[in-house]
């Protein structure tokens, strides 16, 4: 075969679901992360600086960021793990998939992978079982990990709930600062509004985010509007919503992830060759 027909035939053979949903959740999480972890520095700097003169006041609120980031390292590395679980899973299960249809001829390791994967027929000689190629060997035990699509669907459909959550709490410091915002902006304009400049404040405590108790806690008027033209305030607000738009990235990369899975699950299983509950 020439160079083009074997590049057509691997093309053939790759799960292009996959690599969309990889490249998407790996961009996701590493957009997600980097900047809430950024954002959430800012934050705590915003509070220190304008909202509360006692640390005793946002001491919880200091704790509560660090742990979050913490946590943000955790969920960066697993799920940059679990995604390149899921492309090599997306690779052996599509390849199976393909061969049913008789669309892809496998390599030697293909041919120990979906033998396992679509339960097909172990190669026996004349002289009884044939010793199986060390590579072949290897692939056939990779193939017993990764050839269950059924569980991938489980975990990744788990994942997808979670994350939905994580989801909606990113939307929630876009909207604290989004108001924050558009206070700024009645605020630099005052006959847009019918308030009293001096009455238009933006209030950490109402937010949860600090104790009743704390001073100020608020802030008003041309002090408020002082804070919004601060770099920090405009990079904090630009980083969660970087944030934002990295939590719905991976939450479509999971979807799709899912939707890849099912398929090929669903296939293998109709076909009566499928994995074993």
């Amino acid at each position: 075969l020439g160079l083009f027909e074997c590049c057509a035939r691997c093309l053939i053979g790759a799960p292009f679901a996959s690599l969309v949903a990889t490249g998407l959740c790996f961009f996701g999480v590493a957009l997600f992360c980097g900047c809430g972890h950024e954002a959430l520095t800012g934050t705590e700097q915003l509070i220190e600086t304008y909202f509360s003169k006692n640390y005793q006041d946002y001491e919880y609120l200091i704790d509560i960021i660090h742990a979050f980031q913490y946590v943000i390292y955790g969920t960066a590395s697993f799920f940059f793990l679990y995604g390149a679980l899921l492309l090599a899973e997306g690779f052996y299960t599509t390849g199976a998939v393909r061969q049913i249809f008789g669309d892809y001829k496998t390599t030697i390791c293909g041919k120990g992978l979906s033998a396992t994967v679509t339960g097909g027929p172990k190669g026996r000689g004349a002289r009884g079982p044939q010793r199986a190629h060390s590579l072949q060997r290897v692939c056939q035990c990779l193939g017993k990990w990764l050839g269950h699509p059924d569980k991938f669907v489980g975990i990744t459909y788990v994942l997808t709930i979670i994350w939905l959550l994580v989801f909606a709490c990113s939307a929630v410091p876009v909207y604290i600062y989004f108001n924050t915002w558009t206070t700024c902006q009645s605020i630099a304009n005052p006959s847009k509004t019918s308030a009293s400049i001096g009455t238009l404040c933006a209030d950490a405590r109402m937010y949860g985010i600090l104790p009743w108790n704390a001073f100020p806690g608020k802030v008003c008027g041309s002090n408020l509007l002082s804070i919004c033209k601060t770099s920090e305030f405009q990079m904090t607000f630009h980083l969660f919503i970087a944030a934002f738009v990295g939590a719905a990235a991976t939450l479509v990369s999971l979807l799709t992830f899912m939707i890849a899975a099912t398929y090929n699950f669903a296939v293998l299983k109709l076909m009566g060759r499928g994995t074993k509950f």
